[in-house]
Parts: structure tokens; C-alpha cells; sequence
């Protein structure tokens, strides 16, 4: 049953990015482009996603726990560190060049545009090259 529920909550994300237009990377560069062909349909997509993810919170915290999971898993920090700022600034960065975010560019796939498959291959590629610049604190090395 938990797939089942990831499966139609991926189908409802990609339906939602489809229908809203945010798969096409021009849309999206044109929000940007305030001094010239600025597009507002993103801001109306990014509003609408704010209401139904505050009025959904509302509703999940009322829970003791997740439909499909033994506890909720949250953010065991808070702290806005140099890695929080620069991660979120090449995000920023990678998004205002290639018009692609990456759960915009997942039903993007479909399209079959290879610059779509590029984008993905470089998120994925960023993913590993992390990994190997920074290593992590694995939990169960205190023991």
C-alpha cells in the first residue's frame, strides 16, 4: 500500500507540474526575466503549493504518526550553516540556468528532450561528487 500511495502522489505531483506548464524551461526563465518577458505563472504555481502545503500540515501534525510509517522523519537540525547557504544558492543558480528544478524535471523526462536527461545526469553527478568532497559522520561510529 505505500507504494501504491508513493506512486498516485508522484502522479498527482507530475500531472500538477504538466498542467501548470513549470516542465517547460522557458516558463520558468521567464519568471526570472523581470526587466522582459517576465512570466507570473510561477508565482501563482509557488502560492498555490504554499496553501495546500500549509493547509496539509495542518492536518498532518493533528497525527501521532505518518499513514505509513512508525514516526515522522524531521530535520534533526534547525541551524542555518554555510552548507544550508550554498546549497541553496546553487540550487538558485542551477535553476535560473536550466529552467529545471529537479522534481520539475523528473515528469520533464516524458518529453524526451535531451537536455531534460542532461539536467538530470548533472543533479545526479552533483549527488556523487559530494559525497566524495565531504564525507559524512556515519551514526553508528561513536559505538
Amino acid at each position: 500500500m505505500r507504494l501504491v500511495y508513493a506512486l498516485f502522489t508522484g502522479l498527482i505531483f507530475g500531472i500538477g507540474i504538466a498542467v501548470s506548464g513549470m516542465m517547460n524551461p522557458a516558463k520558468v526563465l521567464n519568471f526570472f526575466d523581470v526587466a522582459g518577458t517576465w512570466d507570473p505563472s510561477l508565482a501563482f504555481v509557488m502560492g498555490g503549493a504554499v496553501i495546500v502545503t500549509f493547509i496539509g500540515y495542518r492536518l498532518v501534525w493533528r497525527r501521532s504518526a505518518p499513514l505509513f510509517g512508525r514516526r515522522f522523519q524531521l530535520p534533526g537540525s534547525t541551524e542555518v550553516d554555510s552548507k544550508l547557504i550554498g546549497g541553496s544558492a546553487l540550487f538558485g543558480i542551477g535553476w535560473g540556468i536550466a529552467g529545471f528544478c529537479p522534481g520539475a524535471a523528473l515528469p520533464a523526462l516524458g518529453t524526451g528532450r535531451w537536455e531534460v536527461a542532461l539536467f538530470l545526469v548533472a543533479v545526479v553527478g552533483g549527488f556523487f561528487l559530494r559525497r566524495l568532497l565531504t564525507p559524512t559522520k556515519r551514526a553508528d561510529a561513536a559505538t
